[in-house]
């Protein structure tokens, strides 16, 4: 994966890492070409053929964030059963292909510091709503920088909607292991991190951020 330069995106990543009165956040919004780079193609072997499968087989993901952190109104999507009984909310899959270009962002984000080649498919999530995920990340970042994230607001979705464009993405979440990366650290009041994926443009908006109460 490639880090393509975008100088409204770095100016974002610099404001949204900042200190509060009683936290630190750790926030930044990269743009990667799919494009393999470096030990890439090891990886992507590694992932895209263990145990015999291929690129294209399916892999079965955790339920959708969006699931379980319901805002005013909204419902848990579930499945039912043949005898009509609610199950839970319905999983989605994706290709080995696809995991492989997940976990090599995070490995490109957080190089050299932290590694995720062996994080599994139940890791991640496809979120079925652009809307709900702007909102999570709104409200998150609002709640912690208040006026100053309304002044940035704009131009962030902006930014990310020029480089990615948004209604042509599929969005996917990483959901902590809470041991072997940064958002499970001691500490960490909250975490999100989300993948907007555009097959046409062959490229992968990720956004994270963290917050850290003091000390840190």
């Amino acid at each position: 994966m490639k880090l393509l330069d975008n100088s409204k995106l770095e100016a974002i990543s610099e404001a949204l890492t900042v200190e509060t009165g009683d936290c630190k956040i750790s926030g930044k919004v990269e743009s990667y070409s799919c494009k393999m780079a470096g030990n890439d193609k090891r990886l992507y072997k590694m992932i895209s053929s263990e145990n015999g499968q291929s690129p294209n087989d399916l892999q079965a993901l955790s339920p959708p964030q969006s699931a379980f952190h319901l805002g005013p109104g909204q419902m848990l999507s579930t499945s039912s059963s043949s005898g009509g009984e609610e199950t839970g909310p319905l999983c989605h899959t994706c290709s080995r292909r696809m995991i492989y270009y997940l976990i090599a962002t995070l490995n490109a984000s957080f190089h050299p510091d932290y590694d995720f080649s062996d994080a599994k498919s139940s890791e991640f999530s496809k979120e079925p709503s652009s809307n709900w995920i702007m909102n999570a990340v709104d409200s998150n970042l609002y709640s912690v920088l208040g006026d100053m994230y309304a002044g940035l607001k704009t131009k962030l979705w902006s930014a990310i909607n020029d480089e990615i464009v948004l209604n042509e993405c599929e969005i996917y979440s990483y959901n902590t292991d809470l041991e072997s990366d940064p958002f499970g650290e001691e500490g960490v009041l909250w975490s999100f991190n989300y993948f907007f994926y555009n097959k046409k443009l062959k490229r992968i908006l990720f956004v994270t951020c963290r917050a850290t109460r003091y000390p840190f």
